[in-house]
């Protein structure tokens, strides 16, 4: 049977609203699961709500855990020069650059209603990355060693199309994928893309030579996530 999920567009959304956002879907999921725990034996387990929001972010760098404030080449005031912010976040992986043009996924997901994987999980979204690229004659591909999505990873000519970092507690996911399809590549100079100083990042546009329907890519992208996982996305505004 297919896991039922809330799938919404936030459109171009400021990226703390999106984090808060995503902040209390998460933590509603999280909660509801140590309920269900404390009342087990008592009463009937609540299923959790799964959820999948797609996005776009005016001009923002966020920094993971994991990350070095170093590897943003930017000081404060020339971030206000290019109309940007800065956050450090509670996902893995270093820093990454979010904007227009770029799909921006956040899956909050109970992954007990899935598999309890956290590698096959990120394995899966970058799947879903390779099979929507495939569909404009694009050759994504894994990187060993590396999360996302890559075109030509074992040559010089290596080069990132989409970034994840995700946060994962009692199984519920958050974060995600940020995947450039007609994104601003200038924007990534003014980093060290999640930390790799030797790699190189591009974009479907970049690629294909030409701008792309968001909508179209959006759409084919969620459905090859429902496949994938197997879910039945219920669209809310």
């Amino acid at each position: 049977m297919k896991k039922q999920v809330h799938y919404t567009d936030l459109g171009l959304i400021d990226y703390q609203e999106a984090w808060d956002y995503q902040e209390k879907l998460f933590d509603e999921t999280v909660q509801l699961k140590i309920q269900n725990r404390k009342n087990e034996g008592i009463s009937e387990p609540i299923t959790p709500s799964n959820y999948l929001l797609f996005c776009e972010h005016p001009h923002v760098y966020t920094l993971g855990k994991s990350g070095s404030k170093e590897n943003l080449l930017l000081n404060d005031d020339e971030l206000k020069e290019k109309k940007a912010t800065y956050y450090k976040i509670n996902r893995g992986g270093d820093i990454t650059y979010h904007g227009p043009g770029q799909i921006v996924g956040y899956p909050i997901l109970d992954l007990d209603q899935f598999f309890t994987d956290i590698h096959l999980y990120l394995r899966t979204l970058e799947e879903a990355i390779i099979l929507t690229l495939a569909e404009y004659g694009i050759r994504g591909d894994r990187y060993p060693g590396y999360t996302g999505v890559w075109l030509d990873p074992e040559s010089d000519n290596a080069r990132k199309i989409c970034a994840m970092g995700v946060r994962c507690s009692r199984w519920v996911t958050m974060h995600g994928f940020a995947f450039n399809v007609n994104a601003d590549m200038d924007m990534f100079k003014n980093i060290i893309p999640c930390g790799i100083d030797d790699k190189a990042v591009t974009s479907m546009q970049q690629e294909l030579g030409g701008e792309l329907d968001m909508e179209e890519v959006k759409s084919k992208l969620k459905s090859h996530i429902a496949d994938l996982f197997e879910m039945e996305l219920n669209t809310t505004h």
